[in-house]
């Protein structure tokens, strides 16, 4: 009897051993012709052949077909966006009236030309950002756009809400775009003030099986764009939330940093807007014929020139990290660089790296500590190489900084949502705003100095923590590609 059973345990053995060896040799030939990258494709062979029926739910759900399922989409609602006039074309950066390698970078890449600005307004905190949108939204007289990764239903909310509201009343289109994950707080009834006026709302990309995986949910549309009119138009980092309110929160507040541009600069972000509204609405709500030509009336030139640069995973090349690695890469004088999450990357360290190596005065402003303890430590490993190459890195706070921005020699600054990590230039929805010039240059480098004095020189050396923080921090900058 028991030689029995032991035979029938290594035969049902053998049978479990054959199908296991099937799976994995089934998975390894269907990653390999898919092409990811190397650290891509061993990591989702391992965790297809680890965790069979497990994994591959979560390959379903997050991993790249469904990736390319939203491809698919995002150029549907791309294409119908360009195809609603015919002076879509781009125009080149050679055009540009001064030397615009980085120009034509970002524009082979597929993001707007430089377009020329009659004001380039920089704002430094929350509430100044909110006075700034709600007196623009006020004097709305064709459309408000609006499209944030955080919308909450608080203090900050509610204002945005009852302006927006106040305008549809009065016959004005106003279409408010949020993401689904980061803006999971906002309910049907908040809206109802807005939807009941008129106004139009939809929901980016909502996770499958609803709240359910909504921490796996990749494809975030982490952008923050108004538009009034085609004239006015803001991004940054700031969303819309008492977070970012010393009205609200007090000292407290995260420290942010905004844009209000105006002029024809501000066409990039309504073609940004207009493309995720189409694909978010599935193409019910593009906009074709004379109401798309509204929403980009013509602007006389102005003295700024700034490129809207967008990107997403929906690109073969990403273009806002081909635009921060050549950037960083063509430094000569100095490089600034604020930023929340920093999780950088092979390449980006090594660009980090040999621009202070080649004399470049590199600083990075970083916060004390976020809101993502796990983002925190994986970017503590990142710092100790980074100063032994000469990188002077900073610690903001508390309160956190949350802003987004980046100053190159005396002549480029830019200001956005993308934070350096992965998950920003590739599994996020983002755009930056790309202004060449000194002026705005100056003043955005004037507000670093200005942070810098309310952050501390980094002294403490990764080895000195103890085991188990360290420990931590190297498994996660395992997960570096999802941070």
């Amino acid at each position: 009897m028991l030689l029995r059973d032991l035979a029938g345990e290594l035969a049902a053995s053998g049978w479990f051993w054959a199908v296991e060896a099937a799976w994995v040799g089934f998975v390894a030939l269907w990653l390999l012709h898919e092409r990811r990258t190397p650290t891509a494709t061993v990591a989702w062979m391992l965790g297809l052949a680890g965790l069979p029926l497990l994994g591959f739910l979560v390959y379903l759900l997050v991993g790249p077909r469904r990736l390319e399922r939203k491809k698919v989409r995002m150029a549907i609602a791309r294409r119908a966006v360009g195809s609603a006039i015919d002076w879509w074309e781009r125009r080149t950066a050679a055009e540009l009236p001064f030397p615009g390698q980085l120009a034509r970078l970002a524009t082979t890449l597929d993001a707007w030309p430089p377009e020329s600005a009659d004001e380039v307004q920089i704002y430094a905190g929350g509430d100044e950002t909110y006075d700034a949108l709600v007196e623009a939204v006020g004097a709305a007289r064709h459309h408000v756009h609006c499209e944030y990764y955080i919308f909450d239903p608080d203090r900050a909310g509610a204002r945005l809400r009852d302006a927006l509201a106040e305008r549809a009343r009065a016959g004005v289109q106003v279409r408010l775009l949020v993401d689904a994950v980061g803006s999971s707080r906002l309910r049907r009834r908040f809206l109802r003030p807005l939807v009941e006026a008129g106004g139009q709302v939809a929901r980016f990309n909502r996770p499958l099986l609803g709240r359910t995986l909504r921490g796996l949910a990749n494809f975030r549309t982490h952008r923050k764009i108004a538009v009034v009119d085609g004239r006015v138009g803001f991004t940054g980092g700031i969303n819309v939330s008492d977070d970012q309110s010393r009205a609200a929160r007090g000292d407290r507040a995260w420290r942010d940093t905004h844009l209000r541009l105006t002029g024809a600069a501000v066409h990039g972000l309504q073609a940004t807007f207009l493309e995720n509204w189409s694909f978010a609405t599935r193409g019910r709500g593009t906009l074709r014929g004379s109401a798309f030509q509204a929403c980009f009336p013509p602007a006389p030139a102005g003295p700024n020139w700034v490129q809207v640069v967008a990107s997403g995973p929906d690109q073969g090349t990403y273009a806002i990290e081909a635009l921060y690695f050549a950037a960083i890469a063509g430094a000569r004088e100095r490089l600034w660089i604020t930023t929340p999450y920093f999780v950088p990357g092979e390449a980006l360290e090594a660009a980090l790296q040999s621009a202070a190596l080649r004399g470049v005065d590199v600083r990075l402003l970083l916060p004390a500590r976020t809101d993502a303890p796990v983002v925190d430590a994986a970017g503590r490993t990142y710092h100790d190489a980074l100063a032994d190459a000469g990188v002077q890195i900073h610690l903001y706070g508390p309160p956190m900084i949350h802003a987004k921005t980046m100053v190159v020699d005396r002549d480029l600054a830019i200001v956005g949502s993308a934070n350096l990590d992965n998950r920003s230039f590739r599994l996020n929805f983002e755009v930056v705003a790309a202004i060449y010039g000194e002026p705005a240059a100056e003043e955005l480098a004037a507000l670093f100095e200005a942070d810098l004095e309310r952050a501390r020189p980094r002294a403490r050396r990764e080895e000195a923590d103890p085991f188990g923080r360290r420990l931590f921090a190297s498994a996660a900058r395992l997960l570096a590609p999802l941070l």
